[in-house]
């Protein structure tokens, strides 16, 4: 076991702000760590530094090699068995077929041209590879987002006998089962802490919720001590004055004594001053690290029959191959589907299908006359141009547009730059951002919470159930699902 030491990091993109400064820590080489945070905070950018990619200030030092994951193949016409030779010489084939038996993936894919390999098959076999180089340490990004709910469950066992790797993800059922520590970047810095996700994030809403308390009770002890210090410093005044007056008596005022009663309340006016200066700098200490994690609203356009969709016994081809058989459910109002299974199974397909794409199938599909649906597709990479010509091309209100992407964590920075430049988190909020401004009778959202932060998908997890909206949604987020979904259909 040897350690990887950051010192003072300091990193901006030119012209940019500082993503990174000042930051130190060290990690031990045989941690699984969990890398988190919200979307556009730097988790993907301080992989790249650690892989020498950028230059910066301050020192990082590791008796290691980095490996990135994921890990671009070139010519993909080649056979797999091949590209692995080239990112890996010395591999062994018993070593690898032992990792590939653990990933549950067969000896043939070795053997077929790499292009031919689902993005499930890739993964497995690029980490696998990776794990089999000597003195490495993994740093392995999003790589659940090509892998269905078994996938996923396959790949964390796997990680799990595993040790020495950086793993960013936001499935926090996946994390949970690999991972042993928590690197988190913050607003204002990163912190270490030994576990898995569940526990670092209870103990970061505990901890969030005493710091909002401890800010109201300050802001209250703030507003009573200016009272208190404006009150005394008033009655100093006026008692100050009155050792110039004459009683009704006609005797002298004793100036003396009003002085000393002066000067006595002036005192206690400037003690409640710095308890009040004080209460400020200890307030200003508070909630630098606390999420903006606001609620999200929608309003959901009602329908005049109970019955949105209804599917019997639909099968859907591309050329002679069908893409799912048989398939039958209906959707009412309130409903909230989960359509799963496994990658290739047909569950966009089916999705579209419903939108009313042009889709070889044979079957019954029915929805209703003049519903409008609001639909979250998995592409991304169509966004362009800034967000305000993006609400305006797409005729959405551009204020509310902006007021749910700022609570999603944009910075008003962030409203200037193209979208082709966002994260892939980022791409994903503009998408769900447009759907929850659509006034709409159904949702269709196919994997909304690609890249998506955890912070972001529990406030979505919340607009879901408080307001109940009629909804059909793929996710392999397991923890998502079981949350939201009031009926699941599996397709085979």
């Amino acid at each position: 076991m040897s350690q990887i030491s950051v010192s003072r990091l300091t990193f901006a993109y030119d012209g940019g702000d500082n993503i990174f400064e000042n930051v130190s820590f060290r990690i031990d080489t045989d941690w699984k760590l969990g890398f988190i945070g919200r979307n556009g905070r730097g988790k993907t950018t301080f992989l790249n530094l650690l892989l020498g990619k950028y230059e910066y200030g301050g020192a990082i030092s590791a008796n290691v090699s980095f490996e990135y994951f994921p890990y671009e193949a070139s010519q993909k016409n080649m056979n797999t068995r091949e590209i692995i030779g080239n990112i890996h010489p010395a591999c062994q084939d018993w070593e690898l077929m032992r990792e590939l038996s653990l990933l549950q993936v067969g000896e043939d894919t070795l053997w077929r041209p790499f292009y031919t390999l689902s993005d499930g098959e890739r993964t497995k076999i690029m980490l696998a590879v990776l794990f089999l180089k000597e003195n490495g340490f993994l740093l392995i990004d999003e790589p659940t987002d090509h892998l269905d709910a078994q996938g996923r469950e396959v790949v964390s066992k796997y990680l799990n006998t595993k040790k020495g790797f950086i793993l960013v993800s936001h499935d926090r059922a996946f994390l949970d089962a690999c991972i042993d520590h928590v690197l988190s970047i913050n607003k204002t810095n990163i912190e270490i802490r030994k576990g898995n996700f569940s526990s670092w994030f209870a103990d970061k809403e505990k901890w969030d919720s005493f710091e909002l308390a401890e800010n109201e009770k300050l802001k209250k002890e703030i507003s009573r001590l200016s009272e208190s210090s404006r009150r005394t410093s008033g009655w100093a005044d006026r008692v100050e004055a009155t050792k110039y007056g004459t009683r009704n008596s006609g005797s002298k005022p004793d100036k003396g004594y009003i002085g000393h009663k002066a000067s006595k309340m002036m005192k206690k006016s400037k003690n409640a001053e710095l308890r009040r200066q004080k209460a400020i700098e200890e307030k200003s200490g508070l909630l630098k690290n606390t999420e903006n994690s606001d609620c999200l609203k929608i309003t959901q356009l009602a329908y005049h029959t109970k019955r949105l969709v209804t599917l019997e016994d639909v099968s859907i081809f591309y050329g002679d191959k069908a893409a799912c058989k048989n398939v039958s459910f209906t959707i009412e109002q309130g409903d909230r589907v989960a359509l799963g299974g496994k990658n290739g199974s047909g569950k966009s397909s089916v999705a579209r299908l419903i939108c009313g794409e042009d889709i070889t199938h044979t079957g019954t599909v029915r929805t209703g006359s003049r519903m409008v649906i609001s639909r979250i597709p998995q592409d991304t990479s169509f966004l362009s141009g800034n967000l305000s010509e993006y609400a305006a091309r797409h005729g959405l209100d551009g204020t509310l547009f902006k007021t749910i992407l700022r609570k999603f964590d944009f910075s008003r920075l962030q409203f200037k730059k193209n979208l082709r430049d966002f994260s892939a988190g980022q791409k994903k909020k503009v998408l769900i951002a447009k759907s929850l401004c659509e006034k709409a009778h159904l949702l269709i959202w196919d994997e909304p919470l690609n890249f998506v932060d955890v912070i972001s998908r529990t406030q979505i997890e919340n607009l879901l159930l408080i307001y109940k909206p009629t909804i059909l949604f793929i996710e392999h987020d397991s923890v998502f699902c079981d949350k939201i979904a009031t009926k699941k259909i599996d397709l085979k």
